[in-house]
């Protein structure tokens, strides 16, 4: 997926123009590319709006997606790529000023947090989510 590459280059109107491509080419068939592609779209929307419909979509895909499935992306386990996708839309739920909806994602990245590694990404993943247990403590009191 050069799509992916880049945008995590750096070229955001590159990466976003080639990644709406390959979800134009997707079948209904191909959740794990769908799910992977959206994810990545909604890391380079600069309306919230968008970004969260992303989400939703990267989320309702990755229902679809059996645990070998991604290894072509790089991640040998489907399983790994869920924390990640319940922090996105917990945070852009709470952005948008839905919190309780925000909650429900945040417990559900914690109930499946125990997959990640112990490298970069894991810790970027579990300081996202203390992040949004920081901000959803703070509007709780």
């Amino acid at each position: 997926m050069s799509a992916v590459g880049l945008a995590l280059g750096g070229d955001r109107e590159g990466g976003r123009s080639a990644l709406l491509a390959c979800w134009r080419e997707t079948g209904d068939a191909e959740q794990a590319q769908q799910c992977v592609v959206a994810h990545y779209i909604a890391d380079l929307e600069d309306r919230l709006n968008d970004e969260v419909a992303w989400d939703e979509r990267a989320l309702l895909a990755y229902k679809h997606v059996g645990r070998e499935d991604l290894a072509a992306v790089g991640i040998p386990d489907a399983a790994g790529l869920a924390p990640s996708l319940h922090l996105n839309l917990g945070d852009g739920y709470l952005r948008q000023g839905r919190p309780s909806e925000a909650l429900v994602q945040w417990e559900a990245a914690l109930d499946v947090q125990h997959v990640l590694g112990d490298d970069g990404y894991a810790n970027m993943i579990r300081n996202g989510l203390a992040a949004l247990e920081a901000k959803l403590n703070a509007l709780t009191g």
